[in-house]
């Protein structure tokens, strides 16, 4: 009599189990602390200069630039945001409680959402806009690095001083799901948000026009009333719009049609090769010394504006 058929898959057949994607790999950290290569860079009062550039890419952010726009007075005090902003930044990395300054910073973006001018809703801590802030100031360290260190750093350097600034970003307390691994994919990331998530926010908008043409109503200084303003926009105008545009990167200046000439470029080589070899002559600590003296200054002055944490 014949055998009854074989319950199951066919006979002859292998099944195997279906299995599940791969896991994006995590992104590797290393210790942070004095000496190592992002305390050393950023400690450098140079770190500071391609700022404006990656505040600006920040406002290019939808979500950012909604939050700033609808949260802040940005829109008649643009200055007053940096003047908040940096000191508190720059101690996550360089406080001896660097790890608590940054859960505050978290905390203080808590209440900082809305829907923006295209009825989209936003809020600072979603995952990807609050790593965008972070990915424009680790770009702004190695664009510094860039500039007035070149060659310093090797291949291993660029990934060693890469997972330095993910154990910075880990200080804020945040999901740590939109780190890139690595700095090869890093730079990948930055370039593609550049180039398809960037956009001029009226808070972007407002900022780009004041870096081209100035503006009388608006102060560089938090403290030293309108004759020391006057004075600093002066002399800081010009040297600030080249330093802006010229770090920006080449497709952020074509995608918003932004002015920038041979001559230009030229100006703005000159003027970070004045910065490379005036430094020089400066002692590395009086370089580390006059950046922490300036940030405690200006956070001391701006302190009483700070957001309030959200109840």
């Amino acid at each position: 009599m014949p055998a009854a058929p074989a319950s199951g898959p066919t006979a002859g057949t292998v099944t195997t189990a279906r299995s599940a994607p791969p896991r994006p790999r995590a992104a590797a950290t290393a210790p942070l602390g004095p000496g190592t290569l992002l305390w050393r860079h950023a400690a450098d009062l140079r770190s500071l200069l391609p700022g404006a550039a990656a505040g600006l890419m920040q406002l290019m952010h939808p979500g950012i630039g909604a939050g700033v726009g609808e949260h802040s007075a940005f829109f008649d005090a643009p200055f007053d945001r940096i003047h908040r902003s940096v000191p508190q930044i720059w101690a996550t990395i360089l406080a001896p409680d660097a790890g608590a300054r940054g859960r505050a910073i978290r905390d203080l973006h808590r209440g900082i959402g809305g829907t923006d001018e295209r009825a989209r809703r936003y809020h600072a801590l979603e995952p990807e806009t609050f790593w965008w802030a972070h990915a424009t100031f680790t770009w702004e360290i190695f664009k510094a690095a860039e500039l007035f260190h070149p060659g310093a750093l090797t291949a291993e350097d660029h990934e060693r001083m890469y997972a330095e600034t993910v154990t910075w970003y880990s200080r804020y307390g945040v999901s740590m799901r939109p780190v890139p691994a690595d700095y090869a994919a890093f730079q990948s990331a930055f370039w593609h948000i550049c180039t398809e998530r960037l956009e001029l926010t009226p808070a972007a908008a407002r900022a780009l026009e004041i870096a081209k043409h100035g503006s009388d109503t608006v102060t560089l200084l938090p403290v030293g009333g309108p004759r020391l303003d006057r004075a600093g926009r002066l002399v800081a105008e010009r040297p600030l719009r080249l330093i802006t545009f010229g770090c920006l990167p080449a497709v952020v200046r074509d995608r918003f049609d932004i002015p920038w000439t041979a001559l230009d470029q030229a100006q703005f080589a000159a003027l970070a090769m004045a910065n490379r070899q005036g430094y020089r002559m400066v002692p590395t600590g009086i370089n580390h010394w006059a950046l922490r003296t300036m940030l405690r200054y200006i956070g001391a002055q701006t302190r009483p504006d700070r957001y309030q944490p959200a109840a």
